[in-house]
């Protein structure tokens, strides 16, 4: 990676600001951050008592959950078509 590549956004998540440097397009990351800060507020909704940094942890265990489902739904996916294509 050099360093004329990447990019340096601001984002706010949970009302908090951070600064993102990397490669990816500033429209990515800040979908990426609107999609974590929504996730926040929906668990923080559900769960009034939690402090931010449990707060964090369960929106992040609960993002790879949903990361590892498709990855699995994913993998199916190409198993089908692969059988199909055998066929």
């Amino acid at each position: 990676m050099t360093q004329d590549k990447k990019e340096r956004i601001t984002v706010e998540i949970y009302n908090k600001k951070y600064n993102i440097v990397g490669e990816e397009p500033a429209s990515h990351v800040k979908l990426v951050a609107s999609l974590v800060d929504e996730k926040m507020n929906e668990i923080q909704d559900a769960n009034r008592h939690l402090d931010t940094a449990n707060l964090a942890v369960l929106t992040a265990i609960n993002t790879m959950n949903d990361y590892l489902k498709l990855k699995e739904d994913y993998a199916s996916l190409l198993s089908s078509m692969k059988r199909k294509e055998d066929k």
